[in-house]
């Protein structure tokens, strides 16, 4: 009987201490930010060939985007000289179009060079001008003088201050120049594009290139004409293509064409007496 009790009294004490069945709550979702995450790999295909896994958007980038329109804070100010990427968009110029600029300042009389590169000024093309004129100078002279130390018998010995008084004369004179001519030229309220005067004086020289070719014949008339046919084309063409625009300056802008074409045929006397005489 005390058995029975006791079993009674587990059993109630078993039952009572079993919790109640929790209902099934069914499919659980749960959601999360999209702001939160970040696709990888990216869904959409960047890049030339398709199906290959890249880096997510926010990878740097910095030299694959163009100047223009870039995302990234630019430097402001003159803290922009010091920087790369603000000269990438004036070397970003095709052959065609360089070829073209060459063409044109050898019709030193069609006066539209500023016309046409003034959305589009380049410094690719003035800078490989003046590297070629301080290699041809360099080469042309050493060897116009080495042959006529040969022709009178006479020891030959290598000057390198031809390149160095060349890359000091080219690269110099195409950075003061434009440079000087800014600051009048605003002086005058008849203010220019500081990249496009040194565009105009860089393709100017472009004429030098073939009339130092033509110094080789041993002939000195024939040097003074080529020096001075060169001079003239080249004061020419950065006169009448700055004509029109200093023609704003008031009544002295005659006195500013004539001092650039002046200073012009300077440079290519200088030549002339430098590069093109041969003194043995």
């Amino acid at each position: 009987m005390m058995s029975g009790n006791y079993t009674s009294i587990d059993n109630q004490n078993v039952s009572g201490s079993v919790p109640a069945a929790v209902p099934d709550p069914g499919h659980l979702t749960v959601k999360f930010q999209d702001s939160s995450l970040q696709t990888f790999p990216p869904s959409g295909t960047q890049g030339k060939i398709a199906g290959v896994a890249l880096p997510p958007r926010d990878a740097d980038d910095t030299f694959s985007k163009p100047v223009s329109g870039s995302d990234e804070p630019q430097q402001g100010g003159w803290l922009r000289v010091f920087s790369v990427a603000s000269y990438k968009q004036y070397f970003d110029v095709d052959t065609s179009d360089v070829l073209e600029r060459i063409k044109d300042s050898l019709l030193p009389f069609s006066g539209t060079f500023n016309e046409k590169t003034s959305n589009s000024p380049d410094l690719y093309g003035p800078f490989w001008i003046c590297t070629t004129l301080i290699f041809v100078a360099a080469a042309i002279g050493t060897f116009v003088t080495y042959v006529a130390h040969k022709v009178k018998s006479k020891d030959w010995e290598y000057d390198i201050n031809v390149v160095q008084w060349s890359a000091g004369l080219f690269y110099g004179y195409v950075t003061i120049v434009p440079l000087v001519l800014y600051v009048i030229l605003k002086y005058f309220s008849a203010p220019s594009g500081l990249v496009q005067l040194f565009c105009l004086y860089g393709y100017s020289l472009f004429v030098f290139i073939p009339a130092l070719c033509l110094s080789i014949v041993p002939l000195e008339i024939f040097r003074w004409v080529i020096a001075g046919i060169a001079g003239v084309m080249s004061a020419t063409f950065v006169a009448v293509n700055l004509r029109a625009h200093i023609v704003s300056a008031g009544e002295r802008w005659f006195l500013i064409v004539a001092a650039i074409f002046l200073l012009q045929l300077a440079l290519s006397l200088v030549l002339k007496l430098y590069l093109f005489t041969v003194t043995v």
